[in-house]
């Protein structure tokens, strides 16, 4: 017969307390492990990491978010969570990634709910704020020909390189009037572009703003509108200094009998590169795309005009581009800081004289009298953006000392009145004279 000693009081009495006692130890196991006094290190230790927390929170207020150290772990251990996780499927081992996961989720967004916990750091903060741009961040230099614009260009491309902008600097030359289709593919490539950005292209001003498209700042330099006839002339059948075949490059068609034509021929015998609406060259490029632009009147000059005084920021003169390039500098600090030290230093001088015009030569007086009347209207814009110009660096305040003007329209009005029709085949001219006047009056940069 078996004897049941659970129900004993001997063997109550003598294994509950045990039970009890190896219970109670179980319990409190993990609690013994916790130090129950601090040390004073421990103690510093415990203040310093409160110390670093408060300091952490304080820094991560004051600059709008975390330090960048947390956002770049938070961005690893996500990217290391994506590679990992996966779930898996009731019915099968099926697994899916979690990229066709959110694809479905989108497409079926009451499928999934999102539970609480599982929200990620952009659920939290939302997107990291943008790159702070400068403003403007967005410049077209519509350049005119022969205004100086490449010496402009070389010096942009050291600027972009210092300054870190995005220099898009067009190769097209003769194709400055375009087309609807062709302005709104253009303008759309420009807005493309990774700003900050800087355009550059021999193009007539183009209007954003008609096609629903945000409008840059426009910057440009004009010069003495004969000056910038005689360098164009000149350099189309002669090229400059950078090589003694450039021009033959440029115009491989023109015949030796156009080439060597000579200029107060041209002017005098009224041939179309010499006359109207060839000489009618600076307008058209603020006045814009429309058909009128390029007939030489008021309208094109008042819109020029308006375009000017809307859209650019700064139209200066190249007769005085040291003054052109520092409000550049103060206007566009992000652009151009520092373009006046590069200008000046001995190693630009020697690459920028390279692009001067060879085999230039002045005109006769009575040539450059009918060339003047040609261009009526290019001097009276030219002269509307001289004194805007002249204005601005008022208003900046910058003392600069401008040289007078390279030209003087009431000394060729006085000159109309001495002689107002072209001189005959038989007659002649006093050439030392004339070639002396005139040489004074125009500038040869």
């Amino acid at each position: 017969m078996m004897k049941n000693f659970s129900s004993s009081p001997l063997h109550s009495n003598s294994q509950t307390p045990n039970h009890i006692r190896e219970r109670n130890n179980r319990k409190y196991s993990l609690l013994s492990t916790i130090p129950l006094r601090f040390s004073l290190r421990g103690y510093g230790f415990c203040m310093a990491t409160l110390f670093l927390f408060c300091f952490g929170s304080l820094f991560y207020q004051l600059n709008g978010g975390p330090p960048k150290i947390l956002l770049d772990i938070r961005q690893y251990l996500g990217v290391c969570g994506k590679n990992l996780w996966s779930i898996k499927m009731a019915t099968g081992r099926l697994f899916i990634h979690k990229d066709r996961l959110a694809r479905q989720l989108v497409s079926c967004p009451h499928v999934h709910k999102q539970k609480r916990g599982e929200s990620t750091y952009l659920d939290d903060h939302g997107p990291p704020p943008p790159r702070v741009l400068p403003f403007p961040s967005q410049v077209v230099y519509n350049r005119v020909g022969k205004c100086g614009s490449r010496t402009v260009v070389i010096l942009l491309r050291l600027l972009a390189e210092k300054h870190q902008f995005n220099l898009v600097s067009s190769d097209i030359h003769n194709k400055t009037r375009l087309t609807k289709h062709e302005q709104v593919d253009l303008m759309k490539n420009i807005s493309n572009i990774p700003q900050p950005f800087l355009y550059t292209r021999h193009v007539h001003f183009l209007n954003f703003t008609r096609f629903r498209i945000e409008q840059p700042v426009y910057i440009n330099i004009i010069r003495d509108p004969i000056n910038r006839f005689l360098s164009n002339y000149f350099f189309r059948r002669f090229g400059d200094w950078r090589g003694e075949q450039n021009h033959l490059i440029r115009t491989p068609g023109m015949k030796d009998d156009e080439r060597y034509l000579d200029i107060n021929v041209c002017i005098l015998e009224n041939y179309p590169e010499c006359s109207n609406p060839r000489v009618f060259y600076i307008i058209p490029y603020f006045c814009g795309q429309h058909p009128q632009c390029r007939e030489p009147g008021v309208w094109a000059l008042e819109r020029a005009k308006q375009n000017v005084l809307e859209n650019y920021l700064l139209v200066g003169i190249l007769e005085e581009l040291e003054d052109v390039l520092l409000l550049l500098e103060r206007l566009l600090p992000h652009y151009f800081t520092g373009v006046l030290n590069i200008y000046k230093s001995p190693d630009y001088r020697k690459m920028g004289n390279m692009t001067g015009t060879v085999r230039k030569h002045t005109p006769t007086l009575e040539a450059l009298q009918v060339l003047y009347h040609r261009m009526r209207y290019e001097y009276e814009f030219y002269n509307f953006i001289r004194d805007q110009f002249h204005l601005m660096k008022k208003k900046i305040g910058l003392k600069s000392v401008s040289q007078p003007p390279a030209y003087s329209p009431a000394f060729l009005r006085e000159l109309a009145l001495r002689t107002p029709e072209p001189l005959g085949e038989d007659e002649e001219l006093d050439t030392d004279t004339d070639l002396e006047d005139a040489n004074s009056w125009l500038v040869h940069p």
